[in-house]
């Protein structure tokens, strides 16, 4: 449909982008490495313990607590390396509609945690399974092999991938706002760890369960408990409301700041309106005069391969005709 064209177009736009910077497959890989090799030291470093029942799914997702903050590098450099490269003023020329833009990011976004978090948690599970019997956690002692087909285990490492997932999003928020990427990474970081370690801290027992409701990283995590839920602070998946609803000051700034940020591309190089926002690598020869015209500036700063130089000069049009 011709009104889904916008959207169509950012995402190719926005793919090629994301595809061809070197730390997006480096972090990706570095986010299912971490976590996984976490989980696996954590678990090996485990031992069954006769009095008291630990919940094994939850032991062998522990690396889900670290391998969060490459997932939130990640999603925070999708946005702040254009702001860092000057690029926002070329993308936002080329589709002024700034919703679909960042729509266009956010779906991109999800589908690389998506990957990257079904990776990392079956990794995490698969390690789980191979060494804890090893560590006494046998049938015997009460501690089936972890499986999938349990209905707890499914939803523990379902709800770490969706975990991981909102998580992006948030930080893709932060980014949106700040437009800084040490800014953004911090604010981010710091809501995620602050929490915990205040709950820690704290040592009235009501304002311990309030801390480990609302913060991101405490109830978001909920999720991948599979035993004893009635003494939890928050139910798994109301937990991963919360982290949901830690979005909404991030939307409010975007919708805040979104005239401003319109604005900056706005009357910057009108001539270039007249090529088509494809970025598609075997560009219309069309737009070489634009090419020509811009392209040693675009080139200098930090995408260098013809079809992404085009995919940055392209905008809405359909040609110089």
């Amino acid at each position: 449909m011709e009104g889904d064209a916008p959207l169509r177009e950012a995402l190719h736009a926005e793919w090629t982008k994301l595809r061809t910077l070197a730390s997006t497959s480096w972090l990706l890989l570095s986010t299912a490495v971490l976590t996984v090799g976490v989980s696996a030291a954590v678990v090996a470093a485990s031992s069954y313990q006769p009095f008291g029942y630990q919940d094994t799914p939850k032991l062998s997702l522990t690396g889900i607590d670290v391998g969060q903050a490459v997932v939130s590098i990640l999603a925070v450099l999708v946005m702040s390396n254009e702001y860092s490269a000057g690029m926002i003023r070329t993308t936002l020329t080329a589709m002024p509609r700034r919703l679909v833009v960042l729509a266009a990011k956010a779906t991109l976004l999800t589908g690389a945690a998506v990957a990257g978090g079904i990776v990392a948690v079956g990794g995490c599970l698969l390690a789980g399974r191979l060494i804890l019997p090893s560590k006494g956690f046998t049938v015997p002692h009460g501690y089936p092999l972890l499986s999938l087909a349990d209905g707890a285990t499914l939803r523990a490492a379902g709800g770490s991938v969706l975990y991981l997932v909102l998580i992006s999003l948030f930080s893709l928020g932060v980014a949106t706002v700040t437009r800084d990427s040490a800014t953004a990474i911090g604010v981010v970081l710091g809501l995620l760890y602050l929490f915990p370690l205040l709950a820690q801290v704290v040592t009235d027992p009501v304002w311990h369960r309030h801390l480990e409701q609302i913060g991101p990283m405490t109830a978001g995590l909920a999720i991948q408990a599979t035993t004893d839920l009635h003494s939890l602070p928050i139910s798994p998946w109301a937990g991963l409301g919360v982290l949901a609803l830690w979005e909404t000051p991030c939307e409010s700034g975007i919708a805040a700041s979104g005239s401003r940020l319109g604005g900056t591309a706005r009357g910057s190089r009108p001539a270039m309106l007249s090529c088509a926002y494809v970025g598609a690598p075997g560009r219309d020869r069309t737009c070489d005069p634009l090419l020509r015209r811009y392209g040693r500036g675009i080139a200098g700063r930090r995408y260098m391969r013809p079809d992404v130089q085009f995919s940055f000069l392209a905008v809405a049009g359909r040609g110089l005709g």
